[in-house]
């Protein structure tokens, strides 16, 4: 956790905080045997304890529910977010569309990370939070990004999770850097990996990407009134596009041109 989190600033004792997390044992035997790790929000224990060697993942996935639980402010989108010369594009997906592995190449890249989970508006201003950490690849997602960008940190990888292998990258330095500087969103990319497939990135109906972009929202019905607005807003002033790729150096071309 060290390495994946060696760029982040650390709080003043006593600054404000959202929430506060920590990790810590439980108070059994389980503590010397077979030991396990607990994660506290505030001072409550949510989870099941998880074993002490996938303390990682446990983090970013308790951080995960920190941020879906208590982060109303925002609208929060499933979505990857990454910008470049100013024009952020959202990457919103379900699990298994490769948006990991396209959002981790293209921040290899140059372009700036904002998020890989969560697309955080601002429903008043309709600008976009960053939100950077590391980046989790699962199963074979791992080796293509080892092999496409040799010089990314990867941390360890944790087998056998409810999702398969995972391993984290770390964000690069200058979008942690950079992550109290917000973002306009220009263009919403809906991504899908298919194997073998040739590149195609075609517009789709702006009526149809609201329905989807609410539907990869984690508080749309929440926010009411305010939720349909932001999305109206988003999809209004975005272009549109249904990417279809198979390959990295493909994809990050034609995510070049749309910046362009």
């Amino acid at each position: 956790m060290s390495v994946l989190y060696a760029d982040y600033p650390v709080a003043s004792e006593g600054s404000f905080a959202d929430f506060r997390v920590r990790l810590k044992p439980p108070r059994s035997h389980r503590r010397w045997w077979q030991p396990q790790v607990l994660f506290e929000v505030d001072g409550a224990v949510i989870f099941e304890p998880f074993p002490r060697e996938a303390a990682l993942p446990l983090f970013e996935w308790g951080l995960n529910w920190c941020i879906a639980k208590r982060s109303h402010q925002f609208l929060m989108l499933h979505s990857a977010v990454v910008e470049k010369d100013g024009k952020a594009i959202l990457m919103p997906a379900l699990p298994g569309s490769g948006k990991s592995t396209l959002c981790a190449a293209l921040v290899n890249r140059g372009w700036r990370l904002l998020s890989d989970e969560f697309g955080l508006v601002d429903p008043g201003s309709g600008m976009l939070v960053p939100a950077p950490r590391p980046i989790p690849l699962k199963n074979q997602s791992i080796d293509v990004i080892r092999r496409f960008a040799p010089d990314a940190t990867l941390g360890p990888s944790f087998p056998k999770t409810r999702k398969g292998t995972v391993a984290h990258m770390r964000a690069p330095a200058d979008s942690v850097r950079r992550m109290d500087e917000r973002a306009t969103p220009r263009r919403i990319v809906f991504p899908r990996y298919e194997a073998e497939a040739h590149l195609s990135l075609e517009p789709l109906p702006k009526d149809l990407a609201f329905l989807r972009l609410a539907n990869n929202s984690f508080n749309y019905q929440l926010l009411g009134a305010d939720g349909f607005r932001t999305v109206e807003r988003i999809v209004r002033h975005c272009e549109v596009h249904q990417l279809t790729y198979s390959d990295l150096d493909e994809a990050i071309a034609r995510f070049d041109d749309l910046a362009r």
